[in-house]
């Protein structure tokens, strides 16, 4: 009897660690943020941004408790046309030289089903903050890397309007030259951080 009462207490013991909200930083190579956006309402053109960091807290044990940061380098973007890449970083669009970053941050985590979660967060373009929702896939469970780091894949999308943000470039006559809505899709690579010894 006493045996299993000391099984249980070091069981108990045990718990909050395992239940304890693990941090992962987000792999930058493993990273995608790209978009898509009409072009003369015939087309569509679609791009990335080559670098996004961040971090993201994962409670297991409450999904609620998750968090979300990152931070996305105008810079980075490529459309594969030159010419567009630097124009879209002019003044007209994402206007680089004041505003080099975009960045999100969570304010809400909520289960939506098996695998999925709505992140509520404020997005940041242009110096403009608006809430958007995240539709988000996984996390999926933790696999370990060729050099023994712990990695897990979350996938995201939203859709956003250009002009609540002041990107506010393109019309002529009827016709925009660029869409409004922009649908963005991340798919995210997370290296889990190593417990402070």
């Amino acid at each position: 009897m006493k045996r299993i009462a000391l099984v249980l207490a070091v069981l108990l013991a045990a718990a909050p660690a395992l239940a304890a909200p693990a941090t992962y930083n987000l792999d930058s190579r493993h990273t995608q943020t790209a978009f898509a956006v009409k072009h003369l309402v015939i087309a569509t053109v679609r791009g990335e941004f080559g670098k996004t960091e961040g971090k993201v807290v994962i409670d297991d044990a409450d999904l609620t408790k998750s968090s979300v940061e990152a931070t996305i380098d105008v810079a980075s973007i490529s459309t594969r046309e030159p010419d567009r890449d630097k124009h879209l970083k002019t003044g007209d669009f994402l206007d680089l030289a004041k505003y080099p970053t975009i960045t999100f941050k969570s304010t809400r985590v909520e289960v939506a089903g098996a695998g999925q979660l709505k992140v509520t967060g404020d997005l940041t373009i242009r110096g403009t903050t608006r809430s958007v929702v995240l539709e988000v896939t996984g996390p999926t469970a933790e696999v370990k890397d060729p050099w023994g780091m712990q990695r897990r894949g979350i996938a995201a999308t939203t859709k956003i309007n250009r002009r609540d943000f002041g990107v506010n470039f393109g019309a002529i006559d009827a016709a925009p030259v660029v869409g409004d809505e922009v649908s963005i899709q991340i798919d995210a690579e997370l290296v889990k951080v190593p417990p402070a010894k």
